[in-house]
């Protein structure tokens, strides 16, 4: 019975999808989009010997350089001009929300909607060239410090390293908007995932090659298998966990011999509510000093650029303890800019809404902030362990494969927000053929 309920569903659902013409272009669009950035990655920056380049990059792939590569889909190994990939943009967003919490202009242009989020987007757009030239240049700069990698050093290899990087950067910020606006998902966060999930099968093919070389144990391997599982499973559950706060609605007297109200529904608050940002941001200001440094290797500033990428490591104790810092951090702060309780109160109160036992207005806003801060100390701490413990174990088993916690968080995290929104517009979809449907037999009336 449940199996033919389960067929009858997917049948639907097919269906449904079937007539979706909108979202068929959607994802079609976002395809398309993605096909685009995946091909920008193959790209090598004009003047560079890929020989060499190889070469370099074998040497210091172990370090969190590796990490970078694989967000950025493989272009930091081949120097692609999609090197510096989106991070440039989302240090610019963690700043410039920062800045919001600091700066009186920002927080009433943040406050005037519409308008004043397209004006904070264009400062983010500023603040994104500006990181992309400073770190353009400096890996066009950390290029030439390495033996044959360029083949004409000098001024013009810069001048067309720091355009073609920043370009790229720009491109797929772009990019990026046009998916969120025109395709399905979050836009940033699918070039993140598709840059993740194209590096996948050559880490699997190297961690197998290395399993047959015997220098890993096939014991280790079906550990680090199963492990990856049990994390999939754990962010499933943990991602889909809410603490549910009851609503309560006064009944009301609309006539004399009727009343209407007294319903009661739920305020949903999600465990993880900032979602996969922790990590990405995170993980972007640990990578910001270490691009540079990673890529330098002469200069008066050589040796402290070197302390850095000792210290900041994969694997590092002090890498460790900026990585969880940041990610608990991101947590609290980008819940408290996606969530806020003193306008949840104001709009229960609006529609007479209260939770029982609580007076509507301040008191309200008081205990949907505790119950936030206190179920946000366990998703953080999900969080950190989720994004930690793979490391470690990975770190101690000496594997050089980087789909870690970090990785496995955000591709889950965004296949999940990607269905949702799929759902969405199949539920859409579905609705417009229904209404299309009583027209019909209304004008046959």
């Amino acid at each position: 019975m449940a199996s033919a309920a389960e067929q009858l569903a997917a049948n639907l659902n097919f269906s449904a999808f079937s007539k979706a013409g909108e979202l068929k272009k959607r994802i079609w669009f976002t395809l398309g989009a993605l096909l685009i950035y995946r091909l920008g990655t193959y790209i090598p920056l004009p003047g560079i010997n890929p020989a060499a380049l190889a070469e370099v990059f074998r040497q210091q792939s172990t370090g969190i350089i590796g990490l970078f590569n694989m967000f950025s889909g493989g272009a930091v190994g081949r120097m692609a001009i999609f090197a510096l990939a989106i991070m440039p943009y989302i240090s610019a967003s963690i700043i410039v929300q920062l800045m919001t919490t600091v700066s009186p202009h920002l927080e009433a242009l943040k406050k005037e909607g519409e308008q004043g989020r397209k004006i904070i987007n264009q400062y983010t757009r500023y603040g994104t060239v500006l990181l992309a030239v400073v770190q353009a240049y400096g890996i066009a700069v950390g290029l030439e410090g390495q033996a044959n990698v360029v083949v004409d050093p000098g001024l013009f290899f810069r001048i067309a390293t720091v355009i073609t990087l920043t370009g790229g950067t720009m491109f797929l910020m772009w990019l990026g908007e046009q998916i969120t606006a025109r395709g399905i998902g979050n836009g940033i966060s699918l070039i993140i995932f598709a840059g993740i999930v194209a590096e996948l099968p050559a880490a699997i093919a190297g961690t197998l090659e290395l399993s047959r070389q015997g220098a890993l144990s096939t014991t280790i391997i079906l550990a680090i298998a199963v492990m990856a599982i049990a994390v999939i499973a754990f962010i499933v559950y943990m991602e889909r966990a809410q603490r549910r706060l009851l609503i309560q609605y006064p009944k009301r007297q609309v006539s004399q011999n009727r009343m209407t109200g007294g319903e009661s529904s739920h305020l949903p608050l999600k465990l993880n509510t900032a979602g996969v940002i922790p990590p990405i941001f995170a993980s972007s200001l640990l990578l910001l000093p270490t691009t540079i440094a990673n890529f330098s290797a002469q200069g008066a500033g050589a040796g402290w650029l070197s302390t850095i990428t000792t210290h900041l490591a994969h694997g590092r104790p002090l890498y460790m303890l900026l990585y969880v810092a940041l990610i608990v951090f991101f947590c609290f702060f980008y819940t408290a800019i996606v969530f806020n309780p003193n306008e949840t109160a104001d709009n229960l109160k609006k529609y007479g809404g209260f939770i029982p036992g609580i007076r509507p207005g301040e008191r309200t806003a008081e205990y949907i902030d505790y119950v936030l801060t206190r179920i946000t100390v366990v998703g953080a701490a999900y969080m950190a362990l989720v994004c930690l413990l793979p490391e470690i174990l990975i770190s101690y088993a000496a594997v050089p494969f980087y789909f870690g916690g970090t990785s496995l968080l955000i591709v889950v995290s965004v296949t999940m927000d990607t269905v949702a929104q799929v759902q969405g517009h199949l539920y859409a979809a579905q609705y417009e053929g229904l209404i299309k449907k009583a027209r019909l037999k209304g004008k046959r009336r």
